[in-house]
């Protein structure tokens, strides 16, 4: 073997060991890379025996370095709904079903489908709507489409905002879900012929619209969407 051989092994060997004095060493227990759109990060822990895999809880720490308390599996729903109360009970039961069921989360979600729905029902959207609508409310919203359309007539609608959204019920049935919602939203709604007469609401006047509409999604489900099941108006 040339010296020039033997130095270019040496080289190599003193080139891999910065390498690992800088990069650290893969001993297979590392952290995983940071995914900014999970929910918590899982540090996981290797049983001795057998390769299993322990998932466990991720514990923060405060700014006085002191462990933070965990966060009790019915505090998200405490919050938002007295203990004791039917309503409490229900959404217990749903969240026992389906752990990931945060009803502060739900509530964001049923305000954006709320304001998606109302516009497209107004844009005549079938496509969106489809997605967003169980099976038998799709066909009553799709019929109202069509007797519109078959009036020659067309709706301007202007999603103003909404004023407060509350959790009125919730219920399991076998493994759906059904949580209802009270709704008071601002819009300003009108339905116009092709000729431009105004045949129901105004286009120009902010009107107060209180609904009361209920979403159901299958807890053994992978798809996390809630989809409309039910809607009822609020009169006064």
């Amino acid at each position: 073997m040339s010296f020039g051989t033997i130095f270019f092994i040496v080289l190599a060997v003193i080139v891999l060991f910065q390498l690992r004095n800088v990069l650290g060493r893969r001993t297979g227990n590392e952290r995983p890379p940071f995914d900014p759109y999970t929910r918590t990060e899982k540090p996981r822990e290797d049983a001795a025996a057998g390769g299993n895999v322990v998932t466990l809880p991720h514990r923060r720490l405060p700014d006085n370095g002191e462990p933070a308390t965990p966060r009790q599996p019915y505090e998200t729903i405490d919050a938002v709904a007295p203990t004791g109360t039917p309503l409490n009970a229900e959404l217990r039961r749903i969240y026992d079903n389906d752990p990931s069921f945060d009803p502060k989360e739900f509530l964001e979600g049923a305000k954006i489908a709320y304001e998606m729905i109302v516009t497209a029902f107004a844009d005549g959207d079938r496509k969106l709507l489809k997605n967003l609508l169980t099976p038998e409310v799709y066909q009553g919203f799709e019929q109202a489409i069509i007797d519109r359309e078959s009036r020659g007539e067309r709706m301007q609608s202007s999603f103003v905002g909404i004023d407060d959204a509350t959790l009125v019920s919730a219920e399991l049935k076998a493994r759906e879900a059904l949580v209802t919602v009270r709704i008071v939203a601002q819009m300003i709604t009108a339905v116009v012929t092709q000729s431009g007469e105004v045949t129901d609401g105004d286009p120009e006047t902010v009107v107060e619209v209180k609904d009361v509409w209920t979403f159901s999604r299958d807890t053994r489900s992978r798809d996390p969407n809630w989809k409309l099941a039910g809607t009822e108006s609020e009169e006064g």
